[in-house]
């Protein structure tokens, strides 16, 4: 049995989630219920990051002590993880006393590379990050669109520098894979022109929500010093079992607007430490909403729980895994949402799985039996899912579902009932066979759905106590 670590990005307890880190969330899912398909043991791990300057000031703008305020704050995406379905196996939160320990633990292997010294620059309070004058020569943030602090203070500072070479060797080699390429061509670009020393802590007078510095009461950690080493202290660092049985991580799923830290300083920090680096990152895109970024003063923020409402848990699952790219940005819109759901799930899926059972029911009293062995060929999906096109893999499971329509539609079963019982028997445990292959394709993307499709056809039985999949949308309106 393999071993297959897997994490999302810990989430900013600043405000409350929003469908990227819904998808996020669900691509973590989906690979760790793939894997547990294929026998590998597997660790999930999810949590929010806690400390640093935008959630103390989100602390002070809801009137609320900074612990009480992420304690609050924490459960909106603990939730979130059960309302999607996502089967997690750890939740961590960096304001965990065992987090803040290990960290000051790792701060300390790294300590040869720790220097004190004063510095001078401009820091966006939204990305958390320090940036140069050749980056933005105009000061002004270009994710936030707001003015950049300049900030003097004298703190430590991380020996990022020195491991240029190293992390462009490992990242060139794909002995660290970053996929898709566009963002391996990405921080390639970035290490080309070479790494700068990072200010890894704070003054207390500036900040005083974070990780102490260990020897050092008057200075607290940078934001990512203690964020990223999560990825190491969740599952025990620097002496547990379980970290000496699941790190290195096999994967760690991030946004494409922390790439840098990822691919970059969490690399540094383990060389430093002496700890051996995750095995792969995969970078996924931005999700806009009618085609502009979502934003509050445009109106056009879309929550997960408002399209769950509508439509269901699976059917935000499929539309965030088949119409997002996974190698690239994509748009969530309400027009196209609906027509997913009435034209894949409600049509293709949902009246096909009704048309089998309901044939069975007819014409041979519910009775199934033995079903032939699967006949399709799925090595394309099992490429689609280990380059991590979620959306190639669903698009190859829509070939066999719509490919089994096609195949109703010439043989017409409801015709042979008439006169040819013994191949109307084929055709329907041909159809069966296949669902059941559906099913089983689809359970890491839609775990519902395929639980239902197998239930409708269980014990050797056509089920219609199941129920239909996806009721067309028009008819769930009229119900309520």
């Amino acid at each position: 049995m393999a071993k297959f670590y897997v994490t999302t990005s810990i989430a900013y307890t600043n405000a409350v989630p929003h469908i990227g880190y819904a998808m996020e969330l669900i691509q973590g899912d989906v690979l760790a219920r793939y894997n547990r398909q294929q026998g590998n043991e597997v660790w999930y791990l999810t949590g929010t990051d806690e400390h640093g300057t935008k959630n103390k000031q989100a602390a002070e703008a809801a009137g609320k002590e900074p612990q009480a305020y992420v304690d609050e704050m924490s459960e909106h995406f603990k939730k979130l993880a059960v309302t999607l379905d996502v089967a997690t196996d750890q939740f961590i939160r960096t304001s965990d006393p065992n987090h803040k320990k290990a960290c000051q633990a790792l701060w300390k292997a790294c300590e040869k590379d720790i220097y004190k010294a004063d510095y001078e620059g401009w820091y966006c309070v939204g990305c958390e990050q320090f940036y140069t004058e050749i980056e933005l020569p105009d000061h002004i943030c270009p994710i936030h669109k707001k003015p950049l602090d300049k900030i003097k203070e004298q703190n430590y500072f991380f020996k990022l520098s020195a491991y240029t070479a190293q992390i462009k060797e490992l990242i060139q080699s794909d002995q660290l894979l970053i996929r898709p390429q566009t963002r391996k061509n990405e921080i390639m670009a970035l290490l080309e022109r070479g790494l700068e020393d990072v200010s890894i802590s704070r003054d207390k007078k500036q900040l005083t929500w974070g990780v102490p510095v260990p020897g050092d009461e008057d200075q607290v950690m940078y934001v990512w010093f203690d964020a990223l080493p999560n990825y190491i202290t969740a599952v025990g660092y620097p002496d547990g079992s379980k970290f000496q049985k699941y790190w290195p991580a096999d994967l760690h799923i991030i946004g494409k607007d922390i790439l840098r830290f990822h691919a970059a300083l969490w690399p540094a920090m383990l060389l430093s430490a002496g700890l051996s680096l995750p095995k792969s990152l995969y970078v996924h895109g931005f999700i806009s909403s009618e085609g502009h970024k979502m934003s509050k003063s445009l109106g056009n923020v879309v929550a997960p729980g408002d399209v769950i409402d509508k439509y269901g848990v699976d059917a935000l699952r499929y539309y965030l895994l088949r119409e997002i790219p996974s190698d690239g940005d994509g748009d969530f819109s309400w027009a196209r949402m609906e027509s997913v759901y009435n034209a894949d799930l409600a049509n293709d899926l949902g009246n096909l799985v009704q048309r089998v059972q309901v044939m069975f029911t007819k014409y041979f009293d519910r009775v199934i039996g033995d079903l032939p062995p699967h006949s399709h060929d799925i090595r394309p999906y099992q490429e689609a899912m280990t380059a991590l096109r979620f959306d190639k893999a669903l698009a190859e499971v829509w070939l066999l579902i719509r490919g089994l329509n096609q195949f109703l539609e010439e043989e017409k079963p409801w015709e042979l009932a008439k006169g040819d019982k013994d191949h109307l028997s084929e055709v329907l445990h041909h159809a069966v066979s296949d669902l059941v292959q559906i099913a089983t394709l689809l359970m890491p993307f839609m775990p519902k759905t395929a639980e239902k499709i197998a239930q409708t056809f269980s014990g050797g039985v056509a089920r219609a106590e199941v129920g239909l999949l996806f009721p067309k949308h028009e008819a769930k309106t009229e119900a309520k």
